[in-house]
């Protein structure tokens, strides 16, 4: 399967640390000739880190996808009945948006696009980087993998001396785990080890 022509929807949260893992894979998409929607949550846009000023990753990623990008509840909405997506990607995908995503949130910009991509029967692909997964979060985690639609990228443990309850996604795997999805399958083996 090819991604070329296919209309995929974007959404970044607040997980500053995994950004540099994150938009080489965005880069990927649109050189495989897909039509990159970026959604932004209000974290994203409002929160400078030592991994670099809200601004400045803002700034990459419409540099990245050509595109104006999605900020608010309202402009996310019409994702679902009138401009719609092949596929909706939340990568990272924070414990905190993954909690309220498996519990029918939607206070977001990117929870919003993602309730209306599953609103017109089309998959969503996670890429989970979240300090707690196999902790407090992990109901949510297993909830969603249990949940129609939704497709993960392969994802281990990224410290499990120092952080035993981390999970975060192989990102390198988002555009195979796109693929996968558009054809409503899960890419395995879903738990990896990670290096």
């Amino acid at each position: 399967m090819t991604l070329k022509g296919k209309r995929i929807g974007f959404g970044i949260t607040g997980s500053h640390c995994t950004y540099e893992a994150v938009f080489p894979e965005i880069e990927k998409l649109v050189e495989m000739g897909a039509d990159v929607v970026p959604v932004v949550s209000y974290t994203v846009q409002n929160t400078d880190t030592k991994f670099g000023d809200a601004k400045d990753h803002l700034e990459r990623i419409k540099q990245i996808t050509g595109r104006e990008l999605i900020t608010t509840i309202p402009e996310a909405e019409p994702m679902g009945p009138q401009i719609p997506v092949d596929c909706m990607v939340i990568a990272p995908l924070t414990g905190n948006s993954m909690s309220r995503l498996a519990n029918a949130i939607s206070d977001t910009p990117v929870l919003m696009a993602t309730k209306a991509t599953i609103r017109n029967g089309c998959p969503v692909v996670l890429a989970i980087s979240t300090n707690d997964a196999l902790g407090l979060n992990g109901v949510n985690l297993m909830r969603l993998m249990s949940t129609k639609l939704m497709y993960f990228v392969p994802y281990g443990q990224d410290d499990p001396i120092k952080k035993p309850n981390s999970l975060v996604a192989d990102m390198t795997l988002i555009p195979e785990t796109i693929e996968h999805a558009l054809q409503f399958k899960q890419i395995q083996p879903v738990l990896i080890e990670r290096k």
